[in-house]
């Protein structure tokens, strides 16, 4: 048997050189890098900027050109917003407003989009129409006739005068409704065979699996309610009823002779509790913004 062997030249390796490859640039994933990264700067940077100012002293504010970093923090502004505003009240009346309106948001709007979404009945798409074009009208165009409904139920400069005109929801309603949508019909049908009514089929079926859209809804309440000015202005005249927005623009002073770092530290002040609500409420809000993407 012969068997045929290939001359190598003497010194050469046996081993075939491994083939380069050059890794291509990805740039549709690198242009949408820069673009978040630079909605984060435009995002971020203001928040950061304030949070600055409000670690300098007032003489430092305006400098030029400014200094981002403050390299001696001070905190005596801090101090500042405590000793010119009753915080504990201001605290209490934004927690009682914000979160009453959160809940009542959220039990609005899974009745009336389970309604709109299991029930059948007479008009109903005109009426979630007429409900969606709510969702066009400015507040400024609604807060007189709403603000006259107020004074005449004997509520005005009131906290309810806050809550209950916000309960109703248009935005929540058509959340849920696409989220009721969204889940399986064969539910109420098994419900109703096991002669469930309307109302114990959405308390103990379709209510526990719509958790995670009305955790978006009161999410979503609160930061919005938290942060309103406008309607505070108009519905409350009496500072023991302010919210905490209306009431850090007595830190502006006078003719807006306020310190500008005292300010800026209230303001970091009432955004404490919404990022904590945001930071908790994260997972539950990806959650239900994401769900039904792979169906």
């Amino acid at each position: 048997m012969t068997t045929t062997q290939t001359l190598r030249p003497r010194g050469t390796s046996t081993v075939d050189p491994a083939p380069t490859t050059r890794r291509r640039i990805d740039w549709g994933m690198t242009g949408r890098i820069v673009i978040l990264a630079i909605a984060a700067v435009f995002t971020i940077g203001p928040v950061l900027w304030t949070l600055s100012t409000s670690l300098r002293l007032p003489s430092e504010s305006f400098n030029l050109p400014p200094s981002f970093i403050p390299w001696n923090p001070d905190f005596t502004s801090y101090a500042q917003v405590f000793k010119q505003l009753n915080m504990g009240l201001l605290v209490l009346n934004s927690a009682l407003v914000t979160g009453l309106v959160a809940l009542g948001q959220m039990a609005s709007a899974a009745l009336a989009g389970y309604a709109f979404a299991q029930l059948e009945f007479k008009g109903k798409s005109a009426l979630f129409s007429v409900i969606l074009a709510t969702m066009m009208v400015p507040l400024q165009v609604t807060i007189v006739p709403v603000f006259l409904l107020i004074r005449g139920m004997g509520l005005s400069d009131t906290l309810l005068a806050l809550i209950i005109p916000a309960i109703p929801t248009a935005f929540g309603t058509f959340l849920m409704r696409q989220y009721f949508l969204g889940l399986p019909p064969d539910l109420a049908e098994a419900a109703a065979i096991d002669g469930a009514t309307p109302w114990r089929t959405f308390r103990s079926v379709y209510a526990p699996l719509a958790m995670p859209g009305l955790a978006i809804v009161g999410i979503l309440a609160f930061n919005y309610h938290w942060n309103e000015f406008f309607r505070p202005l108009i519905m409350t005249i009496s500072e023991q009823n302010f919210t905490l927005p209306l009431g850090l623009v007595s830190l502006q002073g006078n003719m807006g002779t306020g310190s500008i770092s005292v300010v800026l530290a209230g303001v970091i002040l009432s955004m404490i509790p919404a990022f904590v609500v945001f930071i908790f409420g994260q997972r539950t809000l990806r959650a239900g913004l994401t769900s039904g993407i792979g169906k």
